[in-house]
């Protein structure tokens, strides 16, 4: 039991703890590595050989058996290698420091002896820490993003020299306390991830379109974009993301663990909201997430951001009937023969349509489109999934008088005005509209006579379904909240209304 590093193994949000077991016997000199584990898992007695050679440590001259145990479960990357090694070294008794009880080593070995930054590392870490283990210890690489988890004691190693000083000092490991504070790495950026930064200011008019793009992102709501090309649907779409508020900590950490899965750079921290925008050709993995072993897919990696689709009814059907699920219930699951993983995916889709294959339809200028064609071009998108979208805005085509006019709108007042609406749901209900359950809205959406009277009437002639109707409510209550108004009234249930799907758009 002496020569057990434990490691981890994580699934989704669950973490299965690995033992690396090591024994040696008089035998010819190999490393025989057993438990299940994957080709990278293999090459690492490789790289063992290597990094102990590089840093001037005899590896024992006996043949080398490593367990992972439990062995009956699929094992896959390069965090093992540094627990392999450590393993040896306790089972050649060539370090004398004893581990704290509960101690999860995680790390990849280069060839010159360095430990290097491993994937997912927040993922594993947290669900270690779910089971009761605080002491970790891991590249140094990772330690920005380690730092960030509160409650954990760390211990960063540089590279397989220096840990094996350390652990051959006859005094204890030193592990530090996390602070629990976001620390942008040298790879962070400050810019909306995948996007060059465009401000509401450069959009000309369109204040209508502009006032249902603050009302989303102060409620938390999807939206629809419908209009004619080159109005200004997708200048609108990705300027979204810059009125949102900046991310809080919990959410910089679920952002950040989900982009290390997938990134290249999976040591970066996530400080700004991502937007993400996939091409309509994009694969139904490629958006929803899935493989082999499941990893996010874009609705997952926009997870606290923005899920921008241009040009909706041109994707794949397929995809956009997968968006139910994320929609309503803000998590997907991605389910395979092997296993299955559950991705949180709480974004805000922004969307943008044109009415028409052409794009013409209704505008000045003359539509190409037959008549069917434009039916089947609206029935792209089925009615479960225009129900879950909750703000329906028409962009008009801008004069070309005003394009060269400066906007006088200011960016930080819209960012206020969100800020401001989003602190009182918080303050008022924990939550934002969007995320209220119908008992909530029953008690923060109360109506007067008149009001009620009046919504039930327009639901009736509207054809509004039950969600819908209580859609409109959440929005209304938003709209209430951007006026600094603690009850719902008939001016914003009037505006929620005309926020409603047209029959002649989709």
């Amino acid at each position: 039991m002496k020569n057990i590093i434990q490691s981890v193994l994580e699934s989704g949000s669950e973490a299965i703890i690995i033992d690396v077991e090591c024994a040696l016997s008089n035998s010819l000199p190999n490393i025989v590595i057993v438990g299940l584990g994957n080709k990278s898992i293999d090459e690492a007695k490789e790289r063992i050989r290597n990094a102990f050679s590089a840093s001037k440590i005899k590896i024992p001259r006996k043949k080398i058996t490593i367990n992972m145990a439990p062995s009956d479960i699929p094992k896959e990357g390069s965090s093992y290698d540094l627990p392999m090694a450590l393993a040896i070294l306790k089972a050649s008794e060539m370090v004398n420091v004893k581990l704290p009880d509960k101690t999860i080593v995680m790390g990849e070995l280069g060839l010159n002896g360095e430990i290097k930054a491993i994937r997912g590392l927040i993922g594993k870490v947290i669900a270690s820490k779910s089971l009761g283990y605080k002491h970790f210890i891991i590249p140094s690489d990772n330690g920005a993003q380690a730092n960030i988890i509160p409650g954990i004691y760390i211990h960063q190693a540089e590279n397989l020299k220096d840990l094996f000083q350390s652990m051959n000092g006859g005094s204890s490991l030193a592990f530090y306390p996390s602070s629990g504070d976001v620390q942008p790495t040298k790879n962070s950026s400050n810019k909306p991830q995948g996007q060059q930064l465009i401000t509401l200011d450069d959009v000309v008019d369109q204040d209508q379109a502009k006032r249902a793009m603050m009302i989303a992102a102060s409620g938390h709501h999807n939206i629809l974009l419908n209009g004619p090309p080159g109005s200004g649907k997708s200048m609108l779409a990705k300027a979204f993301v810059g009125i949102l508020p900046d991310l809080t900590k919990n959410e910089a950490l679920e952002v950040t663990h989900l982009h290390s899965l997938v990134s290249k750079q999976y040591e970066t921290i996530i400080t700004q909201r991502p937007i993400r925008s996939p091409h309509h050709s994009s694969s139904h993995i490629a958006i929803i997430g899935g493989g082999q072993h499941p990893k996010p897919g874009e609705i997952s990696l926009s997870h606290n951001g923005v899920l921008f689709l241009d040009e909706l009814p041109e994707f794949n059907k397929q995809i956009i009937e997968a968006l139910r699920q994320p929609l309503e219930d803000k998590v997907i699951t991605v389910a395979r023969v092997k296993s299955s993983a559950t991705f949180p995916a709480k974004f805000i889709l922004v969307a943008t349509a044109n009415p028409c294959p052409c794009g013409y339809f209704g505008s000045r200028k003359e539509c190409s489109c037959l008549p069917h064609n434009i039916i089947r071009y609206q029935q792209k998108i089925s009615g479960p999934i225009l129900d879950r979208i909750d703000i329906y805005v028409g962009v008009d085509e801008v004069k070309h008088d005003r394009l060269l006019r400066n906007n006088q709108k200011n960016l930080r007042n819209w960012q206020s005005i969100v800020s401001k609406a989003r602190s009182k749901q918080l303050l008022r209900a924990g939550k934002l509209n969007n995320d209220l359950s119908n008992k909530e809205i029953k008690k923060f959406c109360q109506l007067d006579k008149p009001s009620e009277e009046f919504f039930n009437s327009a639901a009736e002639k509207l054809l509004l379904s039950a969600r819908s109707y209580m859609k409109v409510l959440k929005i209304a209550r938003t709209i209430a909240d951007i006026d600094d108004k603690e009850k719902v009234g008939l001016p914003h249930l009037t505006e929620a209304l005309q926020y409603r799907k047209k029959d002649i758009y989709l």
